[in-house]
């Protein structure tokens, strides 16, 4: 267990880094969440590609983890309005953060506003303060850009992601770039491998950050194989992604080894998606722990992603996180 304040550094985005920082706010940490900047898919894309501005899906779902107050300010932050002509589909937050990004002039003015309002314990920064593309190129030898593409994209047997870059080139931001090198942990957390972890390592300025930094390196290793982005691949070949892209090798990496439902396999099965082969063999660096939420961790409606059945548990994960840096 912790016995003194932390500097922690999170890079992710989506649920899994909402699961992590939701769990670590509780420990003595000084938590800095860091977050791609090439979402463009859903609310997150409409409104990027209407006032231009960086994308601001990731940013909340980590405002929404990081929020001391865990009722009502999250649920406003993460509230998705159902119905309504132009506003169907757009995520409160979302909106909230466009308009002080709007009022303020800037995204960093912007967010800063906005841990004030729902009193965040930790900041939440942008990798790069560049508007970009993200784009993959497979074996097959396609090349597909912008993330919601990628997302959507089912990949044949054999086909895999051999590059991830954006267009144009991304420069690290520099706050982010001096978190980093402060840090005493950097986190990788659990989400899309591609679209959310590397998505950020690919930023000019990112690997350099990371060789410099003397933080310890963790991965959370994801429940499940996504369709799009990581079929067939097990949990080592997840690790040897992070660590191509990251220039360094892991620390620690924390694996799942409570057995999954049944009937959540089965949902998943549906979509062609596994869990995880944990391939490790008995390595000093994997800690194995049952860190699986309460499954279904909620009710998923009728257009929601089968995903929304199986999370991490926050107060497993930054536990078995917080025993490690400790």
């Amino acid at each position: 267990m912790l016995k003194a304040v932390k500097k922690v550094v999170v890079i992710g985005g989506g649920t899994g880094s909402f699961v992590l920082l939701s769990g670590l706010k509780k420990y003595p940490v000084e938590l800095t969440a860091i977050v791609p900047v090439t979402d463009d898919g859903g609310s997150t894309g409409r409104l990027r590609d209407e006032f231009g501005f960086l994308p601001v899906g990731d940013m909340r779902q980590c405002l929404a983890g990081l929020a001391t107050d865990s009722g009502l300010f999250r649920k406003l932050l993460t509230y998705r309005f159902e119905k309504g002509k132009g506003i169907k589909g757009h995520s409160m937050g979302n909106l909230l953060l466009t308009a002080l990004e709007d009022i303020l002039g800037s995204e960093p003015a912007a967010v800063e506003q906005a841990s004030k309002l729902f009193r965040l314990k930790g900041r939440v920064l942008p990798i790069s303060r560049q508007l970009v593309q993200l784009a993959a190129e497979y074996s097959s030898g396609k090349t597909i850009v912008s993330e919601h593409r990628i997302e959507e994209h089912r990949l044949a047997k054999d086909e895999r992601i051999v590059r991830l870059f954006t267009r144009p080139e991304g420069a690290i931001n520099p706050e982010a770039a001096k978190v980093i090198g402060e840090a005493e942990a950097v986190i990788f957390a659990p989400g899309d491998l591609f679209n959310s972890l590397i998505a950020s390592l690919i930023i000019t300025g990112v690997k350099s950050a990371i060789r410099r930094s003397r933080a310890k390196l963790i991965y959370v290793v994801n429940l499940m194989t996504l369709n799009s982005q990581t079929n067939y691949m097990t949990a080592a070949d997840h690790v040897r992604e992070i660590e191509k892209y990251a220039g360094k090798k892991m620390d620690w990496i924390v694996v799942n080894n409570q057995a999954i439902p049944d009937k959540i396999l089965a949902a998943y099965a549906k979509q062609v998606e596994y869990p995880v082969i944990d391939d490790f063999g008995r390595s000093s660096k994997v800690v194995r722990r049952p860190l699986l939420a309460p499954a279904p961790y909620e009710k998923p409606k009728s257009d929601q992603l089968k995903r929304s059945l199986l999370r991490h548990d926050p107060d497993k994960l930054a536990r078995a996180v917080c025993d490690l840096i400790g």
